[in-house]
This record gives structure tokens, C-alpha cells and sequence, in this order.
């Protein structure tokens, strides 16, 4: 039986961010992820949660600089200290959330940039993260995503993020895989993911394409469900997918699984 997890960053956005956690738990949710949740104060985002009695589970490093367009900057030479910094403030949100995974985006490839400058940049930047928060008993989630999501990114495939874990070399770093990413960039999702398994330790979905919820699209999500159960997976499964339309009346493909 999948372990659902509600991303409030992008369901329930009918209403104000901080109400869709009450609302996770009215639909059936014991757990959430988010995007950045940094508008909002960090004791706020804690205080919401507990509420609801909801567990996070999930939330990503701040961007960088918007006015650079950074998505992430664990890639970009001559920007570790933003990261460093950047990676205090996830870490303070996440002792405030109890969350304890936080997902480090690449960044994006700066033209004319050497790409084992790149690599080398974030295979230090990912160290430091994960040694920081190994100290903070938490675990640092990497995760390719496509073109149609981050133009450029610079990690975009599953054996990409195996490799870089691999060198790495930390316990406590891990993949994140989503399956509307990896359906997108290449396919084969069932083998994928029996074989990565030891490296997953947090799962996503979205359908494709348009990544709205399960059951519009090409993807087959009980396939899907039975495929990881069979593997062994207890991890969280989060929904960071769009609506196509109420949230709610979206939600009928999920009540075998809520409640």
C-alpha cells in the first residue's frame, strides 16, 4: 500500500499555504512535502503541521538568487557560499518542520562554463551538505528533472545521480526519484526503479504529460504502486503534481490509499 504524501505546494492552492496543511489532513493525509516554503515563517510552517498532525517529510533548499535565475546552486563555481548559507536556511526550516530530508537542486549549466568545473563544484557542494546534515540527523535528497521543468539543469538522468551518489560517498545522500521526471527523460520506470532501489529513499509523482494527477495521463500508477509494495519500498510517495482542475475532485484516484 503506497505511503502518500501531500505536496501543499501544489495541491490545495485554492487556499492560502499555510490552510492546505488542515486540508491535507481532512483528505486523508498523515504526511507533506513542499516546495520553499521560506515566505512564510519558519516557526509558522512547524506550527501548521503539528496542527494538523501531519508529518513533513520533505522540502527543498531555497533557489539561490532569483535576480541571477538561479534553480539551485550545488553546480556553480564561484557560488559556494550562497549554497552554504542557503543550506542553514533549509536546515533551520526543517528543525522548525521536523522534516528530516531536504532536496539539493543542481542547478543550472551558466554558458561557457566547463562541465567538470560543474561536476566537481557539486560533488564538493554535496559532501559539505551531506556531512552538515548528517550532524543535524537529517538526509540530503538529489533529483534529476527535465528540460520542460528546469531548462538546462545540470542533472537529468537516473544513472547521472547513481554515479554522483557513488562518489559522494555519504550514508545519508540519497535519490530522489520522480516519476514524472524519469518518465519524461527515459522512460522504463518499472526497471529503473528496481534497480536504483537501494540508492531511492523518497519517491514522486505526477502523470505525463501535462503532470497533473494520476489517471490523465500515459503512466501506469497501480502498475506502479504494486511494482514498488512487491520491491520492498516503505518510503513516502509524494504528490507534487497540478490539478487539473479542484484539488479535491482530483483526489478520487487516491481514496484506496487515504485514510
Amino acid at each position: 500500500m503506497p505511503r502518500l504524501a501531500a505536496n501543499v505546494s501544489t495541491l490545495f492552492r485554492e487556499i492560502g499555504f499555510l490552510e492546505r496543511f488542515a486540508a491535507a489532513a481532512r483528505a486523508g493525509f498523515r504526511a507533506v512535502e513542499y516546495q520553499y516554503p521560506y515566505e512564510v515563517a519558519a516557526e509558522d510552517v512547524g506550527k501548521a503541521a503539528r496542527e494538523a498532525g501531519l508529518e513533513v517529510v520533505l522540502h527543498n533548499m531555497p533557489r539561490g538568487d532569483p535576480e541571477r535565475g538561479e534553480n539551485g546552486t550545488a553546480c556553480l563555481p564561484g557560488r559556494e557560499a550562497r549554497f552554504r548559507e542557503d543550506l542553514e536556511r533549509a536546515i533551520a526550516y526543517a528543525r522548525a518542520a521536523g522534516c528530516r530530508r531536504l532536496h539539493c537542486m543542481a542547478g543550472v549549466m551558466p554558458p561557457g562554463v566547463d562541465r567538470r568545473s560543474l561536476h566537481e563544484t557539486y560533488v564538493a557542494n554535496l559532501r559539505y551538505a551531506a556531512s552538515r546534515l548528517g550532524r543535524e540527523g537529517m538526509r540530503l535528497m538529489i533529483e534529476p528533472l527535465s528540460a520542460g521543468t528546469v531548462a538546462g539543469c545540470f542533472l537529468t538522468s537516473s544513472a547521472q545521480a547513481a554515479s554522483i551518489l557513488e562518489e559522494v560517498g555519504a550514508a545519508n545522500a540519497s535519490l530522489q526519484y520522480d516519476f514524472f521526471h524519469m518518465q519524461t527523460l527515459e522512460g522504463n520506470l518499472a526497471a529503473t526503479v528496481e534497480r536504483l532501489l537501494p540508492r531511492i529513499d523518497h519517491l514522486q509523482l505526477a502523470d505525463v504529460p501535462g503532470r497533473h494527477e494520476p489517471g490523465t495521463g500515459e503512466i501506469s500508477f497501480p502498475f506502479l504502486f504494486e511494482h514498488v509494495d512487491r520491491l520492498g519500498y516503505s518510503g513516502w510517495i509524494g504528490c507534487e503534481y497540478n490539478p487539473a482542475g479542484d484539488t479535491l475532485q482530483g483526489l478520487t484516484w487516491a481514496k484506496p490509499y487515504l485514510g
